[in-house]
């Protein structure tokens, strides 16, 4: 092996959040956690920060623009804080924090949120909220600090026709999921008696459950273009939370099969850390979120747990140890918007206190589930170290004639990734791509029209395109090691999602693992001749120092951290490549869901020439080291 050159060097810069409190520095070299230990550790966390954030609210007439420094300005930010002080208020037993009274804040939070047309979240949020104080009016400690004027108020935030059309059945400008916070808001409303209309109530539930009673296990948030992420599982616990409510056993028992394949998928997408589904809208934070308040229904539904309680609790804590150490002591806040951190565009600094006290109030719902479980169950110690089997198979989401979607998923030892086949919000948005997320060393820029592993290719007349956005023919290998995936209808990047086109090129690419290897082959088929103007892809990576070596007459590009190793070469193309290096600094595409991403290969070749019949073929070799 001969040293040729080094490439580039980068800084990794690490997240800004803070470092673990000295109890949980107490308990790192610990192999086993007391559940009463963790619960300690949460409940003060929580008393610490909710009391925090009330203490910073010195009138909200009018209200103030910001809590803690942050701004309140975002989207269903006094909804989210109703919910949260209802929460705390039942979790702690107490009406009074930070000596205010609970209850009055909550009320004027209802007119805020309603003046600034407060709409879905907001107003589940605020029916949650109300809930919390018991489902007898007469007795709601929150709806007899109203006036009358204030009942009408609260009321008129609680109807779901702010974003429901019950003549149309549909959502008004709204993805899929929010059927279930639809559903969430009608089922409470109901059970409040603040509407006794069943049928409407029934109506609504049966048009919000229609993917599961159709026979889907697996919910498109995107009907029909097939968009499948962390949405699929949160919305049918939704569903299944809103028909126990509503006592529609029929649909608890129709959303059952979806309950308990999902939860199986998430299992096998979880990591060491915490973390769940690491493609899609995840926002880095939210994932971990996820876990907590998965493992907390699972605890309360011991039907649909893919493991033991006992075994679910380190992943529980796992996740709950990501969040504390990310959230900043000093601004009370998450450290949401930290160097190369990125976000989708509506999480924006207006919303930065709303996902903070988001956070807050997940925390505590699964708090209260989770421990009510490991009580009942009698665990009082568990693993600090979640334990999970070796994975590799394929999940298909829909396996139909016209369009296939799924998920790839493989564990085998410190080797981990889950390579979905899936739509996003437009057309070859990065987070959606088949590109295996969560290998070592690989991450990808959030919501970029971006080539992560996957070429985009320039036509002659301009158009850019690529093989993304499902598939029409996936093809898992028996023993799961392998998938192929054949797309004869591209997409146009950044374009529409969901509005395939024939181009007349078929790509058919291998995915294949050995050991510690990674390797994709692709042949691209031309049915008539056809000049690529540019084709090019990028290997953005995780790790900060590069370098290049030169193994066997070919190539290699070595991706260097503390965490290890990433090794990228083009073992044989049929066409000239070109690789160079991009240090990303602070730019937009540097940015993933949980860290920066210092520095990508740029992979490119110009004027390629296809003919019918003759394939031309190309592979990529990705080796991790520890």
């Amino acid at each position: 092996m001969r040293k040729s050159i080094i490439v580039a060097t980068a800084l990794l810069v690490g997240f800004l959040g803070m470092g673990p409190d000295a109890r949980a520095q107490s308990r790192s070299d610990a192999q086993l956690l007391l559940t009463a230990t963790l619960d300690e550790e949460v409940r003060a966390f929580l008393k610490q920060e909710v009391t925090a954030h009330v203490a910073d609210i010195k009138s909200l007439n009018p209200p103030p623009d910001r809590v803690v420094g942050a701004l309140t300005t975002g989207e269903f930010s006094w909804g989210t804080f109703m919910r949260t002080l209802g929460d705390y208020s039942a979790f702690a037993s107490t009406n009074t924090i930070a000596g205010r009274e609970v209850p009055q804040m909550i009320g004027k939070m209802a007119q805020i949120e309603l003046s600034h047309g407060g709409k879905t979240w907001a107003q589940l949020y605020a029916a949650m909220a109300l809930h919390s104080y018991g489902r007898d009016l007469n007795q709601n400690a929150l709806w007899q600090s109203l006036s009358p004027e204030g009942k009408e108020t609260y009321r008129s935030l609680l109807d779901p026709s702010r974003f429901y059309d019950a003549k149309t059945h549909t959502l008004i400008h709204l993805p899929e999921n929010y059927f279930g916070v639809a559903a969430r808001i009608a089922a409470i409303d109901y059970d409040l008696g603040l509407n006794k209309d069943r049928a409407s109530l029934d109506d609504l539930l049966n048009r919000a459950a229609a993917q599961f009673t159709s026979g889907a296990l697996f919910a498109d948030d995107s009907l029909p273009t097939g968009r499948y992420d962390r949405y699929s599982n949160e919305y049918v616990r939704a569903i299944y939370d809103a028909a126990k409510l509503a006592g529609r056993e029929d649909l608890v028992k129709a959303v059952s099969p979806s309950l308990k394949r999902q939860m199986a998928l998430w299992w096998d997408l979880l990591s060491p850390d915490g973390y769940g589904y690491p493609w899609g809208r995840s926002l880095g934070a939210i994932s971990y979120m996820d876990t907590m308040e998965i493992v907390g229904f699972l605890a309360a539904h011991p039907e649909f747990r893919p493991v033991p309680l006992q075994q679910l609790a380190p992943a529980y804590n796992a996740a709950w140890m990501w969040l504390r150490n990310d959230f900043n002591k000093d601004t009370h806040l998450l450290s949401i918007f930290a160097f190369g951190r990125g976000d989708y565009a509506y999480i924006t600094k207006e919303r930065e206190w709303q996902q903070t006290t988001t956070f807050l109030a997940k925390i505590i719902a699964a708090h209260k589930m989770f421990m009510r479980g490991m009580g009942s169950e009698g665990i009082e110690q568990f693993s600090l170290r979640p334990a999970f089997g070796n994975v590799a198979r394929f999940e298909f989401f829909r396996d139909g004639p016209e369009r296939q979607f799924g998920v790839w998923l493989v564990r085998q030892g410190g080797m981990q990734f889950a390579l979905p086949l899936v739509t996003g919000p437009k057309a070859a948005t990065s987070d959606y791509e088949p590109m295996p997320h969560g290998f070592p060393g690989l991450a990808v820029p959030v919501e970029k029209i971006y080539p992560c592993l996957v070429p985009f290719l320039e036509m002659e007349d301009g158009r850019t395109v690529a093989a993304v956005d499902g598939a029409d023919e996936i093809r898992p290998a028996a023993n799961g090691m392998s998938i192929t995936v054949v797309s004869k209808r591209w997409v146009i990047a950044g374009a529409k999602a969901g509005e395939p086109a024939d181009e007349d090129i078929i790509s058919e690419v291998t995915w294949s693992l050995h050991g510690n290897t990674l390797q994709r082959v692709e042949s691209l088929t031309s049915s008539k001749p056809l000049r690529v103007r540019r084709l090019w892809l990028a290997v953005p990576s995780r790790y900060g120092r590069l370098e290049t070596l030169e193994m066997g007459g070919r190539r290699l590009d070595r991706l260097i951290s503390d965490a290890g190793t990433l090794d990228v070469r083009v073992n044989q193309s049929d066409w000239p490549m070109q690789i160079s290096v991009f240090a990303t600094g602070d730019n937009p595409l540097g940015r993933s869901d949980r860290g920066p991403i210092p520095l990508q290969l740029i992979l490119e070749s110009r004027d390629i020439s296809l003919s019918p019949g003759a394939p031309k073929k190309w592979e990529l070799m990705l080796s991790a080291h520890p």
